[in-house]
């Protein structure tokens, strides 16, 4: 899963994705607003990290930016101010949460997790083959016992999962799979499917991963072998 930070001060933008990234969520990063605008000319997130001070104004103005991207997005402010008019103006503009400056990560995962799980548009739980997955927990269980999927892998399971019977094309697996600044070979993806598909079959997950050469990869239940 992809999210937006907006956040001027290196160092702590650099932490943050870090944090992030160890959950196993992408990270788009800019530094202004006139950087998050363009990113949001091309880019939807279900999420966005926004600092209230940028060098070009108020992260709070990209409120409405976002949401015209994504009706139910959900929207987190940094701010080095606690004052009440201050965080009340935040809420009145339509953001979801509030952090203040300085906080501990793990309290900022905690908090995106929980706006990730209270979006608009609740999913339940999507049972395929031998394999449960949990959207808001994301949560990986093959015949009941919970499976760690890392990285790459269970975000690739989780496009998958959702689009199951449908094929993904590599555009859009390569959209939520890296992030904007991210080198990627060609061959990358071919590479991390692979390991899902191994993963997958050795915890007999029951489903299997179909790809048609450069077009893209589909999910579906495995099919089962007379005799």
């Amino acid at each position: 899963m992809r999210i937006l930070l907006v956040e001027d001060e290196l160092e702590m933008a650099h932490v943050i994705r870090r944090v992030m990234k160890r959950a196993d969520f992408a990270v788009d990063w800019v530094c202004s607003l006139a950087e998050a605008r363009d990113i949001l000319r091309d880019h939807v997130y279900p999420l966005a990290i926004l600092d209230r001070r940028l060098p070009d104004g108020d992260g709070i103005s990209l409120v409405n930016d976002l949401r015209s991207t994504r009706k139910d997005a959900r929207i987190l402010v940094l701010t080095a101010c606690d004052a009440t008019s201050e965080v009340v103006s935040g809420f009145n503009s339509g953001v979801d949460d509030y952090l203040t400056k300085p906080f501990h990560f793990d309290e900022l995962l905690a908090r995106v997790r929980n706006q990730l799980r209270r979006s608009d548009t609740p999913l339940p739980t999507v049972a395929i083959g031998n394999l449960s997955y949990d959207p808001h927990l994301r949560d990986v269980s093959v015949k009941g016992v919970t499976v760690r999927l890392r990285g790459r892998e269970l975000m690739m399971l989780e496009i998958l999962v959702r689009n199951a019977g449908r094929m993904v094309s590599r555009d859009a697996m390569m959209e939520e799979l890296y992030e904007i600044n991210d080198a990627v070979e060609p061959k990358a993806i071919n590479l991390v499917a692979q390991r899902l598909r191994n993963r997958l079959a050795a915890l007999d997950a029951g489903i299997e991963i179909h790809s048609a050469r450069g077009v893209g990869y589909m999910l579906k239940k495995a099919r089962l072998c007379d005799g």
